[in-house]
């Protein structure tokens, strides 16, 4: 068989061709168009419903490619406004942690010149217990800043808790609402004494008990508790909180209430130390100057003895 030999033509030379072609048709066009209208009628007839669908066609091809097109650009904008709010949101959130702490730290500075008489000084909350609560925490001070055991802390209105243990550079502190935590306070308007009792169950509500107030007191609910003169280890005057719900107990000898404390235990991350300790009640001589004291007394009563007998 033979093969069929292939006609390579110039692409320029097919083009040539064309346009001639092309030419030549308008030339017969323009030259010949009367007598042609009947086959362009026949032709235009039969193209103008093609060309119809291919614009329907393609205005439904435009419109789909700009709806497209717009989808992307809205989907490109929802982006942008997503990063936005959420730079936004971020922001609002430090404002908002700002404005707390600020807020904190104007506490803190009213609360230190209302105790202005006592040396201070400030920390950070950075460890608590694993509770919704601040009953047992730890401050970034220690000994190196001058604390010790059984220096007050006090925070928002008043007492906060007591320093119980004291390292180099952190500090453990007790508050008042604990269970192990046991105050002596005194109602500020008729200076009677009581017991303010850590409970964390009654904090829920945001309560702690009064004990031992005297049958004899003349209180109401609302009056104000301060340390009292009597308490070992709190210095004397610090607002604890208000008493309510007082009652007579079943002894017939004491009375028991509820205390709302002034600060807030739920939200704490500053509080003031109180550099002072409380000075000690007197106590008995230790037993060295005992000795001592007797036996200098001893010596004076043998002279005295030596010099009766002479």
């Amino acid at each position: 068989m033979r093969r069929r030999t292939k006609l390579n033509l110039n692409p320029k030379y097919v083009l040539i061709i064309l346009l001639v072609i092309c030419v030549s048709f308008i030339l017969i066009s323009f030259r010949f168009g009367k007598s042609l209208y009947p086959v362009r009628n026949a032709v235009g007839s039969a193209i103008t419903p093609m060309q119809k669908g291919i614009n329907i066609v393609g205005t439904f091809i435009s419109d789909k490619l700009d709806t497209f097109r717009n989808m992307k650009e809205l989907i490109q904008e929802n982006e942008k406004l997503k990063d936005q709010v959420s730079v936004l949101s971020y922001e609002n959130k430090l404002l908002l942690q700002n404005k707390y702490e600020l807020d904190e730290l104007r506490e803190l500075y009213e609360l230190d010149q209302k105790y202005l008489d006592y040396p201070k000084v400030a920390a950070r909350i950075i460890d608590k217990d694993t509770n919704n609560w601040y009953n047992v925490f730890t401050i970034d001070k220690g000994t190196k800043d001058g604390l010790a055991v059984d220096m007050n802390v006090i925070a928002g209105n008043g007492l906060v808790g007591i320093i119980t243990e004291c390292y180099y550079n952190h500090s453990k502190v007790r508050a008042i609402i604990d269970d192990k935590s046991a105050v002596w306070g005194m109602f500020l308007k008729t200076s009677d004494t009581c017991v303010i009792q850590g409970d964390l169950t009654t904090i829920s509500k945001g309560k702690i008990h009064v004990q031992f107030i005297s049958k004899d007191a003349e209180i109401e609910d609302g009056y104000e508790i301060v340390t009292a003169h009597t308490s070992p280890k709190f210095l004397q005057g610090i607002l604890i909180g208000y008493v309510s719900d007082i009652k007579l107990d079943s002894n017939n000898m004491t009375k028991t209430a509820y205390l709302t404390p002034v600060v807030d235990f739920e939200r704490l991350s500053e509080v003031l130390i109180i550099t002072e300790l409380k000075e000690p009640l007197l106590k008995e001589p230790p037993e060295e100057d005992i000795t001592e004291d007797s036996k200098s007394s001893e010596v004076q009563s043998e002279e005295v003895q030596i010099g009766d007998n002479q």
